[in-house]
């Protein structure tokens, strides 16, 4: 009897470290695919940056700084990979973007323009999938450190390598008016 009484525990044991250690690969899983999703946002933004800048360029040629930052740091963007670099690069890219949309306010012609309109009104919906897609992957990714920090799954989480994640966290910057000199 008490063989059984052991062995009954020995499997609800087994079931309880399963079911831990699937929880942390669906938290992984999870993780990687909002990842990826943050990854096709801004990818999409990344697109739309030089035809904004053609169009802008037209109507203020003589802002040339303004548009050399962006594709530096457009360029930086695309290149960064881990979740802090990648979140740094962008960060800067935004800031960029939002000299660039500060100049256009200069010139009513620009404003008018169609193409001008459509293009700042695809990159405002991508901001907002970027920032859905952010907040999304920040959810898992606290939910995931939670679980790898938390008694008895910390443990497990250490014996199968599950690391922690980076946040994809936005510049104190992106909460600043930004300052334009002509």
């Amino acid at each position: 009897m008490a063989f059984l009484i052991f062995l009954g525990f020995l499997v609800v044991i087994a079931f309880v470290l399963i079911a831990m250690y699937n929880g942390l690969v669906q938290l992984r899983t999870r993780a990687d695919s909002s990842w990826s999703d943050i990854d096709v946002q801004l990818k999409r933004r990344h697109d739309l940056i030089p035809n904004l800048v053609e169009t802008v360029k037209g109507y203020a040629a003589h802002e040339k700084g303004t548009f050399e930052d962006i594709a530096k740091y457009r360029s930086m963007a695309m290149q960064a990979t881990a979740p802090a670099d990648k979140a740094a690069a962008e960060n800067q890219l935004t800031g960029a973007l939002k000299t660039l949309f500060a100049v256009s306010e200069a010139y009513p012609q620009l404003r008018a323009s169609e193409e001008f309109t459509q293009l700042q009104g695809s990159l405002n919906q991508t901001e907002d999938s970027i920032q859905n897609s952010r907040r999304y992957y920040n959810a898992v990714v606290r939910d995931l450190n939670t679980r790898i920090q938390s008694f008895p799954t910390n443990i497990l989480a250490g014996m199968f390598g599950f690391q922690q994640r980076q946040y994809f966290e936005a510049a104190a910057t992106d909460r600043e008016p930004v300052a334009v000199k002509f």
